[in-house]
């Protein structure tokens, strides 16, 4: 007979469950983001920065409503959140490996530790505009979002960030996606 799990088994359990639904649900909101703005940025933009400054924010994002639905539940808010946040670096190595595969696993790709770099500097970024302990509502994107849209923009486009934001709904999709995660967290941690 098995042992009942203890209540570390049950709060990694309840971290991973979190983890398990909301990097998934980052990585496409991600997708459909970048599709929604790329067409706004023109084709000036650089649709590899997009998505990569994309995943940096939705994963911020991702990791502060899982924390406020996991507020209950401090060390599966302290396992899920920073797991979360480090969705754009696992999937830089993702990238890297499925690389590696492909090449015939010779050896030859090797990390190019610039790109970590860059992404500690995004990551810290959007961490600064999106502190842990606060839930990213609609009213705290609709100030920070345009700091994204900024960033992923061309230089010399004819309309501001806000105007650009203003007619792509983003706001909307990530507002979603944010009470989604925090939902399932709810819910998962029995609140």
């Amino acid at each position: 007979m098995a042992e009942p799990p203890t209540d570390s088994g049950r709060t990694a359990a309840l971290a991973a469950r979190v983890v398990a639904f909301a990097a998934p649900a980052a990585l496409s909101t991600t997708q459909d983001v970048v599709r929604r703005a790329l067409p706004a940025l023109t084709d000036q933009a650089d649709p590899g920065l997009v998505a990569e400054e994309t995943l940096t924010l939705l994963a911020t994002v991702t990791a502060r409503a899982a924390e406020v639905g996991l507020r209950q539940n401090r060390p599966a808010l302290e396992a899920a959140g920073p797991a979360l946040a480090e969705l754009p670096f696992l999937y830089h190595d993702f990238l890297l490996g499925a690389e590696y595969v492909a090449g015939g696993a010779e050896g030859d790709v090797e990390p190019d530790q610039s790109v970590y770099a860059r992404l500690e500097r995004k990551a810290a970024f959007y961490g600064a505009h999106l502190p842990p302990g606060r839930f990213p509502g609609p009213s705290v994107l609709g100030e920070k979002l345009p700091l994204w849209m900024g960033r992923v923009s061309p230089p010399k486009l004819p309309t501001t960030p806000d105007a650009r934001l203003a007619d792509l709904g983003v706001v909307e999709m990530v507002a979603a996606h944010a009470r989604l995660v925090l939902a399932f967290a709810q819910r998962a941690a029995g609140g």
